[in-house]
């Protein structure tokens, strides 16, 4: 099964003399967009695709030799760079394509935004466009079916997520061994090369730590003496995680309120079969006993995604005060508060009132089966 991406049509966001970045976890589908992307123009440009793990290419981009980089680029309406975060410096090598090289457009790829962003940010200031990849959206399945067979689908989203090749697997044994290989080969592979963490156990016990706790205020204090390791060790770690597409940090709210909680985070995974495989369960739902975080991990993960898709500016939070009236998302667009509840069943849920009376102009509004597809797609 063809998977057509959001971001098919690379040509949309190409410009001469600027680089486009895309970003994203490993195994999510960069390098297959590139070449799907490259089978179009074939024929109608000229392009070079390298790969930055390519001891040579790295060698002449990172040389900062201007003669030497021409040589390279010359005759050339496209240069693609996957992996491009293998290459040090690579945001100089860049920088001097684009800059030296009338009307050349540039793609670069890279798995772990905290390596590729450092190099590139300073260097490529006005230079460049990016994009993040993520595993695959309901957004982009709602363009190959209907509302009824997504919704028939949903369990097998909830439970398997939406990394390409698993989505295209109809196997379940099949599912679950691309994922755990995912979590074994993949998962911790940019945080172990380029970082200095000692070993990938006191990582993977963060994650499933995490994991149990999705949707709820995540104590450092209290992950890092379970750990036994210090806070300030885990918020590094935790930050690595979040760099390298792992896991998106969900901030609490607050404007006026004294009761309202703002310090501690929440932590949701990019992905729920992600999720699943570092705690080892892929029971069926009804086998379950984490239904609810299942559902809130997914659709917060998928209305990230359709912000980043159907460029919705917001500020993403969580709510809740002191109390233990809360609010799961708070998105602040334009001025506006609109505060969401996710609830798997139908509920008659009311709005809170400490949210009502600080905020009367705010939303509120509960997303369940019967309207969620609205709210993420």
């Amino acid at each position: 099964m063809k998977i057509r991406r959001y971001y098919a049509n690379l040509d949309s966001y190409l410009r001469p003399n600027k680089v486009l970045v895309i970003y994203g976890a490993r195994q999510v589908g960069k390098t297959t967009l590139l070449r799907d992307y490259l089978a179009t123009v074939k024929g109608k440009i000229k392009y070079r695709l390298d790969s930055g793990e390519d001891i040579s290419v790295a060698e002449v981009i990172n040389s900062n030799n201007f003669n030497k980089i021409k040589e390279y680029v010359a005759g050339y309406d496209l240069i693609v760079i996957d992996e491009a975060q293998k290459i040090k410096n690579i945001g100089e090598g860049l920088k001097i394509i684009v800059d030296e090289i009338p009307g050349i457009k540039v793609i670069a790829t890279g798995s772990s935004s905290f390596d590729l962003a450092g190099q590139i940010g300073e260097p490529l200031t006005g230079r460049k466009i990016v994009l993040i990849l993520f595993p695959v959206s309901q957004i982009e399945l709602s363009n190959m079916y209907n509302n009824h067979d997504l919704r028939n689908n949903l369990p097998d989203y909830l439970v398997y997520g939406g990394y390409p090749e698993v989505v295209a697997e109809n196997n379940i044994d099949e599912k679950k061994r691309i994922l755990n290989e995912i979590v074994n080969s993949y998962l911790l592979k940019d945080i172990l090369e380029m970082e200095k963490v000692k070993g990938s156990k006191v990582l993977l016990d963060l994650l499933r730590l995490l994991a149990f706790q999705v949707g709820s205020e995540v104590s450092l204090s209290e992950i890092g003496q379970q750990l036994q390791i210090d806070y300030k060790t885990v918020a590094r770690y935790i930050d690595l995680f979040e760099k390298s597409f792992v896991l998106i940090n969900l901030r609490g709210f607050s404007r006026n309120l004294r009761k309202e909680i703002t310090k501690k985070s929440k932590y949701y995974f990019y992905d729920n079969g992600l999720r699943n495989a570092v705690i080892a369960n892929f029971n069926s739902l009804e086998m379950r006993d984490d239904i609810g975080k299942l559902w809130e991990n997914f659709l917060f993960t998928e209305r990230i995604k359709k912000q980043n898709y159907r460029n919705i500016y917001t500020n993403n939070y969580f709510w809740r005060t002191w109390e233990g009236q809360e609010i799961d998302f708070v998105e602040e667009r334009e001025g506006n508060l609109f505060g969401f509840e996710f609830k798997w069943k139908e509920e008659n849920v009311k709005t809170p009132k400490d949210w009502t009376k600080s905020y009367p102009k705010a939303e509120f509004q509960v997303i369940n089966q019967k309207n969620y597809l609205e709210f993420i797609t």
